[in-house]
């Protein structure tokens, strides 16, 4: 029997869906939320990044995310320095750091509650299929 392609897009979204709620409402916890946190994470990942490169990394807009970045600035979590041009470079404060690694430990557990349904081969396989279609180029015109 084929699967319908948009009932397994749909299954895809809802799992997704279930992870955000549930980190976002574990991460005020520690004071951030899901994407103040994956914020914080992609500048750690890549200090001095420009906020083009950090949008990117984060799935957002370059305005969404500068918005973000000037939200993480005035908590005191984000220092944007001077780079070349216009360009603006983001690290991390200590205080961003702190609620980083604050943040790995919810994800962590959230993430384990969400995945204990499945055996240690299963998520194997599950990771693998996502890598596979992640490597596959984005379809033109929606296709």
């Amino acid at each position: 029997m084929a699967v319908e392609p948009q009932i397994l897009g749909r299954a895809v979204k809802a799992a997704q869906y279930r992870q955000h709620r549930a980190l976002d409402s574990r991460l005020a916890s520690v004071g951030s939320t899901l994407a103040q946190w994956d914020a914080l994470r992609a500048i750690a990942r890549t200090p001095g990044a420009s906020a083009r490169e950090l949008a990117a990394a984060t799935f957002q807009s370059e305005q969404a995310f500068g918005t973000l970045a000037g939200r993480l600035v005035a908590l005191g979590q984000v220092d944007r320095r001077p780079g070349h041009g216009r360009r603006f470079e983001h690290h991390l404060t200590p205080d961003g750091e702190r609620v980083l690694k604050a943040g790995h430990e919810v994800a962590d557990s959230v993430l384990e509650q969400c995945f204990e349904g499945l055996a240690e081969t299963e998520r194997e396989t599950l990771l693998g299929l996502l890598r596979k279609l992640e490597e596959r180029p984005e379809a033109e015109g929606g296709r």
